[in-house]
């Protein structure tokens, strides 16, 4: 029996367990740094495998730590498991969660042989806020030789995905009120300011690339018809394909939030609502093992470059791959609904999303025992 054999039956051997985790994720969401059932639920099921877990670790309540070996080069298995405002798991981090803790438990009797350490890592609030960036300052990837994880998507299994630079900002206008009916003269209307700053950002539009992005919601314009606002609020996501990029669309976008305030007579606040996520990079030498033994379990993955849509989102997980070599596969879901819709969400609790798991888990588990037995890691 190979290494490989020995992985595949000590995975199946949870594979139940890891389904139903799944789907009592599914039906218990969690926001940002606000998961702490699902993050004590995960690590227990890890420390009774095996591992050493810290709980919580590097100074996040909803972070842990999970290790397996003693020695040698040290793999990092990302393992997300937040949820989205009103439609829970709809982006499949309850797949992403237990394919994660699955490869963990496949390799932790082999990791001594292998001659490696392999860390599950819990990671809160990829969603909303940058749990990785807090985990990357606080020091969880200083001695990984490596880091990984795997993504749920309705397109097509990638082994490459493009995801793009993001900086999020909270955008608050203040004017004065005023009846707006009997002294409208008086007002500084801080609607007014949000209005224009949204019809700046739409002008700038033709100029920007066609990979960037510029999304917002407005999440206070006023409380009454007959006042003129004195304040208003809305979140901005700013996107493109690199940090360098993103800085300077960054500084054109900032400045139509400034214009619209001078134009207004209101003054604005700029606010970062998270950490900044990079770009992320795809470890070649990862990635043609991870190809080779995801064909193997019967799921063909392609390269970017053979999608007709290569549009995606951003993840903190873009962050960790300019810290170590790094890989983040998308793998397919059947679903009529993209990412972030309820109907995707529902999609991970089927038989395609439990194949997600076992695909996702055991492709990673046998990649680490290609880089453990070929010695990859000065390759990568």
């Amino acid at each position: 029996m190979t290494r490989k054999d020995v992985a595949r039956q000590a995975f199946e051997a949870v594979y139940d367990q890891l389904r139903e985790i799944s789907r009592w994720m599914y039906e218990n969401p969690e926001l940002a740094y606000q998961e702490h059932r699902s993050s004590e639920r995960l690590s227990s099921f890890l420390a009774g495998h095996g591992f050493q877990v810290t709980y919580p670790a590097y100074g996040l309540e909803t972070a842990f730590e999970a290790t397996v070996g003693s020695s040698g080069p040290r793999v990092v298995i990302c393992c997300e498991y937040d949820a989205l405002p009103e439609v829970g798991h709809a982006c499949g981090h309850n797949v992403i969660a237990t394919a994660a803790i699955g490869a963990g438990i496949a390799l932790a009797g082999l990791a001594g042989e292998l001659g490696i350490r392999v860390t599950v890592l819990g990671t809160p609030a990829e969603e909303a806020g940058g749990g990785k960036v807090d985990l990357i300052a606080a020091g969880a990837f200083e001695d990984a030789a490596c880091s990984m994880m795997v993504h749920p998507s309705w397109k097509a299994d990638v082994i490459d995905p493009r995801f793009l630079a993001i900086q999020s900002y909270i955008v608050e206008y203040h004017g004065r009120e005023a009846h707006a009916a009997g002294a409208p003269q008086q007002g500084i209307n801080a609607l007014d300011a949000f209005v224009q700053a949204y019809n700046n950002v739409a002008t700038l539009r033709q100029q920007m690339l066609p990979t960037d992005r510029v999304h917002c919601v407005i999440t206070h314009g006023g409380g009454a018809a007959n006042v003129i606002p004195g304040y208003t609020r809305s979140q901005w996501m700013i996107r493109a394909t690199t940090k360098e990029r993103l800085d300077v669309l960054v500084e054109k976008v900032r400045a139509c939030f400034e214009a619209a305030a001078l134009a207004t007579g209101c003054t604005v606040e700029i606010t970062p609502d998270a950490h900044p996520y990079t770009d992320l990079r795809t470890n070649p030498v990862m990635a043609e093992l991870y190809m080779a033994n995801s064909e193997a379990l019967g799921r063909k993955m392609l390269r970017l470059e053979e999608l007709e849509d290569q549009s995606s989102g951003s993840t903190d997980m873009g962050n960790v791959s300019h810290v170590v070599p790094a890989i983040h596969p998308m793998i397919r879901v059947e679903s009529e609904f993209s990412n972030h819709h309820p109907g995707f969400a529902a999609a991970t609790i089927t038989p395609s999303g439990d194949r997600a798991i076992y695909d996702g888990a055991l492709s990673m588990a046998w990649t680490i025992i290609d880089m453990a037995e070929q010695d990859a890691w000065g390759k990568l």
